[in-house]
């Protein structure tokens, strides 16, 4: 028995409906004789009539009338696997892969799926946040993320094509009674010198470990000890533990720690944002949720 073609399932459904050939060829946009092969092959295939023919009607068979329910459910299961297609061309629908640096997971990772949900239901996110930028970058080219919010390195990285979000100025993070609290427009910086920085991990696996160095380079001293921990949540939780004290982007300060404060360090101390996916092709749903994340930042 040869397997039923769509077009014949689609015909002898109009058959059904209409129980009249003129009517369901018309219906169709097909001529009658046509139509009426169809009906004989698909019979033909199924081994079995489905139709009794009249003059004046068109009755279905037994085999024709179960027949009826199956056909009707494999129009309605393509019908549904050709929307989603179509969602899926269009970037409506589809899963999207996003990491995120230490602190772009406190305030842009909460927006962003609020937006999405709200704006792109049918499109599934996999989030995974306070992550630093090496690994997310090597994420994105062996293809664990779509997206990366990260801080780019200088010298950009190869493979990855990077659309710069904002700039973001760094504080100083000190126990809540540090002595080098100073006047309000911030911490005195040679105070500072002596004391433990707490600082992610060295160059090859953060960014801001190298910032942050040369941060206090241009200040006028180098820190005499360094604490490395992997995340900015713990990093802050290490000052108010008194471990030392630390520069970190200025959202940060959405993380209220009991035990610390958070100062301006100057003007021109600064890091970046960017968003990172694959050069080449991407996803239609990867593309518009980078939309969504770069309206979400940018405003």
């Amino acid at each position: 028995m040869a397997g039923m073609e769509l077009r014949h399932v689609r015909s002898f459904l109009a058959l059904v409906e209409e129980r009249h050939f003129g009517r369901a060829a018309a219906r169709l946009h097909i001529a009658q004789p046509a139509l009426s092969q169809q009906i004989k092959q698909l019979e033909r295939d199924l081994g079995t009539v489905l139709f009794t023919r009249s003059t004046r009607r068109v009755e279905l068979t037994e085999a024709g009338a179960d027949l009826t329910a199956y056909a009707r459910s494999i129009l309605a299961e393509v019908e549904r696997a050709e929307a989603h297609m179509a969602m899926l061309a269009s970037g409506h629908a589809g899963r999207v892969s996003i990491g995120f640096v230490g602190t772009a997971t406190y305030d842009v990772l909460p927006q962003v799926a609020r937006t999405v949900r709200a704006e792109l239901p049918a499109v599934s996110l996999e989030l995974h946040g306070e992550l630093l930028a090496p690994q997310l970058v090597e994420g994105l080219l062996d293809g664990a993320y779509d997206l990366a919010l990260f801080r780019p390195g200088p010298a950009g990285h190869s493979g990855v094509r990077v659309v710069p979000l904002r700039t973001e100025r760094l504080v100083a993070v000190l126990p809540s009674h540090h002595p080098a609290r100073g006047p309000p427009q911030g911490p005195r910086w040679p105070a500072l010198a002596d004391e433990p920085f707490v600082v992610h991990p060295s160059r090859e696996r953060s960014s801001m470990h190298e910032r942050v160095l040369a941060a206090c380079a241009r200040a006028g001293f180098e820190p005499a000890t360094l604490v490395e921990v992997g995340e900015t949540s713990t990093l802050v939780v290490f000052v108010a533990a008194g471990h030392g004290v630390a520069l970190v982007q200025s959202r940060s300060k959405s993380l209220r720690v009991d035990g610390v404060t958070y100062l301006p360090v100057t003007e021109t101390e600064t890091v970046d944002l960017g968003l990172g996916r694959r050069t080449g092709h991407n996803a239609p749903a990867t593309e518009r949720v980078a939309d969504v994340i770069e309206s979400c930042v940018r405003h």
